[in-house]
């Protein structure tokens, strides 16, 4: 008789982003992940000693997958914060279990908005609009953070089937939002 496959942790890893992904993070337990690796509940609980422990590691590769996913531009956006506003927007459309398992649960409790426009993994971004626009990094971190504001209110409503997608009339909206942060900023308008 063959020996019995090796359950891994990062196969337990994936196993549970994918619950996540199709069916909430909520959703997440050892039978749902075992049951993912056609495997018993012991390769689960020997890797993660709670279900917790899976939640959070889970959490961090989604904020990974998430990341990867606003970077990814389809199509250059006249600024940066547009075009990962709109990608924030859409994560909501194509991933929105996992939106609100990053963005709508106890996982995301801690951060402050001053931490998340601090974020290392921002400062790309925030050099390059700064360079785009001329101004200090004070007012680029004040037009990003009006600009995430935005796309996030319009990826929570859509994330959560109250609202309808018109790429259009958001892209609009959220462009009318970034120049008018862009001017504000310039203005020195606090």
């Amino acid at each position: 008789m063959p020996a019995k496959a090796k359950v891994t942790k990062e196969m337990i890893i994936e196993a549970a982003f994918a619950v996540a992904r199709e069916t909430g993070a909520e959703n997440i337990n050892a039978r749902t992940v075992s049951e993912r690796l056609h495997c018993s509940t012991q390769p689960v609980m020997y890797h993660f000693a709670t279900i917790e422990e899976l939640k959070k590691t889970v959490y961090t590769k989604a904020d990974l997958y998430h990341s990867e996913f606003l970077m990814n531009m389809k199509k250059m956006p006249k600024g940066a914060a547009l075009g990962i506003g709109m990608n924030y927007i859409r994560f909501a459309i194509e991933e929105p279990h996992l939106f609100r398992f990053l963005f709508q649960s106890d996982y995301f409790s801690g951060k402050t908005l001053l931490e998340l426009i601090d974020a290392e993994e921002l400062i790309p971004v925030l050099s390059a609009m700064q360079r785009a626009l001329e101004i200090s990094m004070e007012q680029t971190k004040k037009v990003f953070l009006t600009v995430f504001l935005f796309a996030h209110g319009y990826a929570s409503i859509i994330a959560n089937n109250s609202l309808k997608y018109d790429e259009e009339l958001i892209n609009s909206q959220l462009e009318q939002a970034y120049r008018g942060a862009i001017l504000a900023a310039r203005e020195n308008v606090t």
